[in-house]
Formats: structure tokens, C-alpha cells, sequence
């Protein structure tokens, strides 16, 4: 059971972003037919933010090694899309095989952020899923929930079949071959659920009502799990648009702030020697130019520095940037910076977390403010322009002058630019969060934090010195539903009713049916917020971390007297209760046999120098784009090129700088959802010896489908640009079925509009409106009434050409959905006589 491809295209055409919804990229899986199993991956959020994400790669990729099982994706629809779903009666879908999501088996949904809450309702509703699990049939599928969120499922019970608690890898495999099982035999929907609820780490609210405690799954050995192999390369920019290789898993630190710390202990470290085999693997499979080095602390990695100046030995050449998104401040060294530095300088962000010396020994941060003036020295020292410093509000324990180390801090991070740096403090309000030394611990109020941050306003006041905070109303929401137990489900249930969307996105929040959503389920929002005794049950208490709850009353004791607790992996073992010692331990990776990396850091050029001129050559490629292909933008198609030529081992020549980018051109950019049957670009890099038809093949072999090159020659004499080659071009459009009275209005109106000498339109833009005269920019315009296509030739000049969709509504009085709907296809491209 699939949409219907017409429908499919038609909505894909009126949409803000299709290419959110294509599923063509490389490395997808298309398993759908013969599968026995289907398993729906939901994210719920957008595209962007899900394919940033590692755990839905590394389990499409695992589900799908599995040959009578498919797994695909689906992600949370903006709100245009939402709403051409509802108008038009069709239900939400997968991207691969556009499955709607009531036709799968299992319908499994990762919760990284409490504010997504909602999301996950609307998907259920838009998929044709029964929001609540007492209403669901034996046909619905069933619904599974993993992800940190899952700590606490209690806010969620009413609503999710199943919710896996822990790491992934092993019982993803353990849950597909027990429903699997029970699908072959015939079983029943509560033959399935039993079968989950036997599982370790599975949690079914339905049958675990005894008071059992669900022990969280955990992966020993991460060198185990060497996933994903093949990710998905997205087509359109995602929030993190490179490779990430996780290099450690958990964080033995101690924060007593972070949930993230505590739940997914016991450090484990992938080996040097894997890691380099992997990012070899990834940038094979992919064509991306960054590595980010995954971890709760990148610079914790016991070999981080050998590990860098390794990978930087291996891929400075070909202009691979390398990022660790995860530092703390004292670990971030010399040899870091200048290793990052070299191809390209990613982001810095550092995180104090607190303003005092006392509060951060509060929070067992472990780090002083000499350590960050001297890390951001160094980082400005570098070379970077900007540094961000994130700090929460609100803390336990914090008082005025907490608020005013913050500034301080600010201000001295600064000074430590010399010139022209740039600081940005982000701050964000404290939730107390389940299974930490702080969830007994009250969340200050939204009046608190509005007040807090109005403190901010009036003390950092430097032009250099930019001051960003989290929304007050989200912190609250957060707190409810991180906190809350099945009473906040009500309030959940009741504001998705109201129309609640994308509660984690400013520009889409509102607060304000929160607000009556609250009011019609007489919800006590500010009871979540207050104190909880150590002797009261709490929603989550079902729920083994690992981490003993003796282990966070003592953490809590102790941060009343700023006493540190030392990490366990430099000292003695702390008796968290997540170790035994034997499987579960804390892993460092071993010093390699015959190490790849070089111990001192590498020597840090000023410029990324260019190949010689003797050493490139200029490519010119014609190239088409139809298909599933149209629906990509300029810069996606842009983008998937670089990716595919990179890929097929040819090399590029790069810009200059500490940005360096490939050296593309193109004649135009052609736009989103039109297709061409010759586009023309060129390509710049380094002179190779294969014959132009085989590497045109291997070219094409990586492009995505709809994308494929035509021709490829080298341009021994080039002339200028591309785009002062190009004088115009030819479309043919297609038009809608109907009536031959439609045709004779068209006729009428191409007459007009032929005869007219001006034709005045009106372009608007974010900016400004701006009024045109289009009609010497028509050099032809043709009706074909046997085909019912238009044919269009219009001309390109320095002030410009006209479009065929204003063609379509300005002149042929086309609404704008079927102008978007009309099929435009560019057939030629006019040169400059003489050149091409």
C-alpha cells in the first residue's frame, strides 16, 4: 500500500522544501517489496534536524542488514506539508516507499527532546495510527519509543506501545526478530507486546504494571558496533551537514547538572586504529569534507591528539575539515587548535556552565576560570574571530553574584581576543532532570528567569559581546514533560488538540494554547516545577539507569558542600552501580600496535596551498536533471555534484583562505521543481588520467536518481564565465487536462500578450517590491494544442529574463498551485555564438 505517485508529486510540487521528502539520497535502502517485516523509523522533527542525527542512521542501517526486514524513514512534516496532507485526505508517509505509516508493523519513534512531544501525536494522527494504545487495533501497528527522553516515560504511557530504555544496537535486532517471530506464526497484537516486555531494557506500560524495575541495555564494547558503514548522505543541508564517527561513548565526569552523564555511563572508548578505519570508510561512502569526532567530551578521548594528527596527516590534501563538537575547557590544548585549524576552523563552543568558582564546584564542574581565559587565548591566538560560552541560569544554589561572575567572565573571555573578537553567551535555563544528583531539586520560575535574563540586558552592554537565552516558556514546557508523570500526557493530548507543533522551534511555538490547554485539563504546571522529598516516588522510578539512587543522594549531599567527586576512569571507582566489572566497565582505546598517528602535532601552514596550474585542468559537463531530481534547489544539486565527483576520486582545485571551497561554476540555477534536459557546469581539479567516458560512469554511479551526466570535455582554451556565454533558453510546458475551451482562453491571452509591448509584473522578495516589464525577455511563445504544451524561448540580458511560472500566472492567469504544479521542462540552452 502506496500513495499514489501523482498525488505524490503534486503535493511535493506546493511545498516549501521537497527535497525533505524525496528519499532518493545516497545510501537509502529500497527494501519494500518482499520484505516480511516493515519497520518505520520516526523522528519527530524535521528533516534536517533527524538526519543530524547518528542513532536513526546507525539503526536504518542495522535493521536493514536484516534481509526480511525494511526499515524506512519518516520525519515530522512542516506545517505546509501538514496541512496539503490534510486538505487533500492523505495519510503521512515514508520516504522510501511512501508507506503509509498505519501500514507498518512496528512504528518506532526517537525522543531526544521533550518539546517533540507533540510532534509525535501529530504523526501518529496524520500516519493513521489511534493516538492512545487502549485504542489501537489488532491491525494498528505497534508503537515503540527510545531515545534519552525514555528515561522518564511516564508523560508518554498512554500514547506508546513499547519504550526502549538504554543503547539501541542489540535489542533493535532483539525486537525486530521477536515481532518477526510472532508475525510468522500468526500471533495476535498481545502475543507481540509479551514477546517485547520479555526483552531486557523493553518497557510495556501495558503489562509491567507489578512495580518492575526495566534495567537499561547498554553495548560493552563499542568496538563491536562499528556503525553506520553507508549513511545516508542527505540531499538538502541538515543541521550537522557531515560525517559524525562517535569515538566514545559516555562520561564518567560527574556533573551533577547532566542527565546525559549520568545515563549513559560507563565510558567506553572505540580503538585509534578502528576509528582511522572508519572515517576512511565514511568519507569513501559519502564524499563529505568534515569528520566530527563524536563524544559527551571529545577532548576526554584518551587519544585524541594522536587520532587528530593523524587524520589530518591523511586528509589535509584533500581539504577534509576536522570538529569536536563536545570540548571542555581544560582539555582543550595547543595541539588541538592548531590541528583543527588546519583546513578549516569549525565552531568553538566552550561551556563553563556557571559564573563562580563555587558554583561550578557546586555542579562538580571541575574547571576553572583560568583554564577558560587561557584556552580562549590560545583559540583567538589561532586565528578564530568568535568564541560562545554556554552558561545555565538558575542553578542550585545560585545567587546575584553568580549573575555577575557570568558577565565578568564574559568580559575577561574578551580581553583575551586583543583585537576584534567576538563572545557570545548563551544562556539557558536549569531543568532538574531524571537520574541525576538534582532531580529532587526545584526549576526556578518563568518570572525568575525573565527577571535573570533582564539582569543581562542592562549589565553586558559591548558591541562584541552578543548575549543569546534560551525562550523562558520553552525552559517551562521542558520542565513539565522532563518531570511529569501521566498527568502531563493529559496536558500533552489536550494542547496537540489546540494545534501545538514544533514546541522547540521559536517561530512556531504557542505558548498561549499551552496556556489553554493547561486551563482545560486544570493542570498545576508550578507543582512540576517545585522541590521533591528524597522519600517521595517519583514517575520515573521504574526506570534503572544503572546509576544507583544512593550513589545521587550522596552527589547531592556533597554539592551542598562543594565537594568534588574525582572522575573514575583517573581514580578510584566511585560505586555508581553502573559497572560489574566484567561486561560492563569503563573501556580506554589501547595504544596501537603500529600507530597511524603522529605523537606531536603536526606543523600548521598559513594557507591551504593550490595545486599548479600545470596540475589542473577545466572540465565543462552537461548534465540533466529530471525526475525525483527536479524537486532539488540549486545549491542541493550543487552540493550532490561535489559529493559524487569527489567521491569518484577525481580532486578538486580549491578557493584560497580558511574556508576553501571546490571551484564550480554553473551557467545557471534552475529552479526548484523544473526539470532540464542539459544543464552546464565546470569544474576545476587536478588532471587525471582516466578517458572522459569512464569517468563520466563512475560520476554517474553516485549521483542520485534523476541526476546524470551527459557529456564531459575539457576546455583547453576557456572563456569567460558560464553565465556570460548562456543568451537564453527553450522550455516546453506541460498543461493540465481539460477542456478545449481552456486552450482557446490561452490562445487568446499568448495573442495578447505576443501583441502587447510591455508587459508590467510586480516581484516580490523579502525586502522589497519591485515592478518588471517582461515582455522583451519572451522571444517566443507557442501553443501546442495536440500536445497541450506550451514552448517557451525566452533571452537572458545584464538586467535579467523572465520566468516560465510568471509566464504561467501573470500571463496565462495560472493560480500559483498549478503553476507549481505544471510540468516545465528546460529543453535548450542558447549560447553565444561561436562558444559553448
Amino acid at each position: 500500500m502506496v500513495m499514489d505517485e501523482m498525488d505524490w508529486e503534486d503535493l511535493l510540487a506546493c511545498v516549501e522544501k521537497p527535497s525533505r521528502y524525496l528519499g532518493t539520497e545516497i545510501n537509502a535502502r529500497h527494501k519494500g517489496k518482499g520484505a516480511e517485516l516493515h519497520f518505520a523509523l520516526a523522528f519527530p522533527d524535521t528533516y534536517e534536524v533527524g538526519m543530524s542525527h547518528l542513532g536513526i542512521q546507525i539503526l536504518y542501517e542495522l535493521l536493514n542488514s536484516i534481509p526480511a526486514v525494511a526499515a524506512e524513514r519518516c520525519f515530522a512534516p512542516w506545517p505546509d506539508m501538514e496541512e496539503r496532507l490534510r486538505k487533500s485526505h492523505l495519510p503521512l508517509v515514508s520516504l522510501e516507499t511512501h508507506r503509509p505509516l498505519f501500514a507498518f508493523d512496528l512504528v518506532g519513534f526517537s525522543l531526544q527532546y521533550e518539546l517533540s512531544y507533540t510532534n509525535v501525536l501529530n504523526m501518529l494522527e496524520l500516519g493513521g495510527i489511534p493516538l492512545l494504545r487502549g485504542d489501537r487495533k489488532s491491525t494498528d501497528p505497534l508503537i515503540i519509543a527510545g531515545g534519552p527522553c525514555t528515561f522518564n516515560p511516564a508523560p508518554l504511557e498512554d500514547f506508546i506501545d513499547a519504550f526502549v530504555i538504554g543503547e539501541g544496537e542489540e535489542v533493535s535486532l532483539e525486537i525486530a526478530a521477536a515481532v518477526l517471530a510472532v508475525k510468522r506464526r500468526g500471533g495476535s497484537r498481545t502475543d507481540a507486546l509479551e514477546a517485547l516486555a520479555a526483552l531486557q531494557g523493553v518497557y510495556v506500560p501495558f503489562l509491567h504494571q507489578g512495580g518492575e524495575r526495566i534495567r537499561k541495555r547498554i553495548i560493552g564494547d563499542l568496538n563491536r558496533w562499528c556503525l553506520p558503514t553507508r549513511p545516508v548522505v542527505p540531499l538538502t543541508k541538515t543541521i550537522h551537514d557531515r560525517i559524525t564517527l562517535e569515538i566514545a561513548r559516555g562520561c564518567t565526569r560527574g556533573c551533577r547538572v547532566c542527565q546525559a552523564g549520568m545515563v549513559w555511563r560507563p565510558v567506553r572508548e572505540r580503538g585509534q586504529e578502528q576509528v582511522e578505519a572508519m572515517a576512511e570508510g565514511l568519507l569513501c561512502a559519502t564524499g563529505y569534507d568534515e569528520i566530527s569526532l563524536l563524544s559527551l567530551s571529545s577532548g576526554d578521548y584518551s587519544r585524541i591528539e594522536p587520532l587528530l594528527s593523524a587524520l589530518m596527516e591523511r586528509y589535509y590534501e584533500k581539504r577534509v575539515a576536522l570538529g569536536l563538537p563536545s570540548l571542555r575547557v581544560e582539555t582543550l590544548t595547543r595541539s588541538l587548535i592548531e590541528n583543527i585549524r588546519r583546513v578549516r576552523k569549525t565552531s568553538f563552543t566552550l561551556a563553563p556552565e556557571a559564573g563562580t568558582q563555587r558554583l561550578r564546584n557546586l555542579i562538580n564542574k571541575g574547571n576553572t576560570a583560568m583554564e577558560l581565559l587561557a584556552t580562549t587565548e590560545q583559540v583567538f591566538a589561532a586565528g578564530w574571530k568568535s568564541v560562545k560560552l554556554y552558561f545555565m541560569l538558575g542553578l542550585p544554589g545560585e545567587v546575584h553574584d553568580d549573575l555577575e561572575g557570568i558577565a565578568e567572565l564574559a568580559y575577561q573571555v574578551l580581553q583575551t581576543a586583543r583585537q576584534r573578537g567576538q563572545v557570545t553567551v548563551s544562556l539557558s535555563t536549569f531543568v532538574p532532570k531524571s537520574h541525576t544528583p538534582f532531580q529532587w531539586q526545584r526549576q526556578i520560575s518563568r518570572e525568575e528567569t525573565v527577571e535573570k535574563q533582564a539582569f543581562f540586558r542592562t549589565r553586558i552592554r559591548h558591541r562584541n559581546i552578543n548575549v543569546k537565552w534560551h525562550d523562558s516558556r520553552m525552559s517551562l514546557l521542558e520542565g513539565i514533560f522532563a518531570r511529569g508523570d501521566a498527568g502531563a500526557g493529559r496536558l500533552l493530548a489536550a494542547a496537540f488538540r489546540l494545534g501545538c507543533r514544533f514546541d522547540g522551534w521559536t517561530d512556531l511555538l504557542r505558548f498561549d494554547l499551552w496556556e489553554q490547554a493547561m486551563a482545560q485539563v486544570n493542570f498545576p504546571a508550578n507543582s512540576f516545577r517545585e522541590a521533591r522529598p528524597a522519600d517521595r516516588e517519583l514517575p520515573w522510578d521504574m526506570i534503572d539507569c544503572g546509576v544507583g539512587r544512593d550513589f545521587l543522594l550522596m552527589e547531592a549531599g556533597k554539592a551542598l558542600t562543594g565537594e568534588a567527586t574525582p572522575d573514575c576512569r583517573t581514580g578510584l571507582c566511585q560505586n555508581c552501580g553502573v559497572c560489574d566489572h566484567e561486561t560492563i566497565k569503563v573501556i580506554t582505546a589501547p595504544i596501537p600496535i603500529a600507530p597511524g598517528a603522529v605523537e606531536k602535532a603536526a606543523e600548521t601552514p598559513v594557507a591551504v596551498p593550490p595545486l599548479s596550474m600545470g596540475d589542473a585542468v577545466l572540465l565543462r559537463i552537461k548534465f540533466r536533471k529530471h525526475r525525483e531530481a527536479r524537486f532539488l534547489s540549486h545549491g542541493e544539486l550543487a552540493e550532490a555534484l561535489i559529493r559524487a565527483v569527489k567521491r569518484s576520486g577525481l580532486a578538486f582545485c580549491y578557493s584560497q583562505g580558511y574556508h576553501p571551497h571546490p571551484k564550480l561554476s554553473f551557467a545557471f540555477a534552475t529552479s526548484v521543481g523544473m526539470e532540464s534536459r542539459e544543464e552546464y557546469a565546470d569544474l576545476q581539479v587536478a588532471a587525471d588520467d582516466r578517458d572522459h567516458l569512464q569517468l563520466q560512469k563512475e560520476i554517474n554511479a553516485l549521483l542520485p536518481p534523476g541526476l546524470e551526466i551527459l557529456e564531459i570535455k575539457q576546455m583547453h582554451h576557456p572563456s569567460a564565465g558560464l553565465t556570460t556565454q548562456v543568451i537564453g533558453f527553450d522550455y516546453a510546458i506541460a498543461l493540465p487536462s481539460g477542456n478545449n475551451a481552456d486552450l482557446s482562453v490561452l490562445k487568446d491571452r499568448i495573442s495578447s500578450f505576443l501583441q502587447s509591448q510591455t508587459v508590467i509584473i510586480v516581484r516580490e522578495t523579502k525586502e522589497k517590491r519591485k515592478a518588471r516589464d517582461i515582455r522583451p525577455y519572451v522571444t517566443s511563445l507557442l501553443l501546442d494544442e495536440e500536445k497541450r504544451e506550451l514552448l517557451l524561448t525566452v533571452r537572458i540580458s545584464n538586467a535579467g529574463t523572465v520566468r516560465p511560472q510568471e509566464i504561467l500566472t501573470e500571463v496565462l492567469g495560472m493560480t500559483t498551485d498549478a503553476a507549481r504544479k505544471a510540468r516545465v521542462v528546460k529543453t535548450k540552452t542558447h549560447w553565444v555564438p561561436n562558444d559553448k
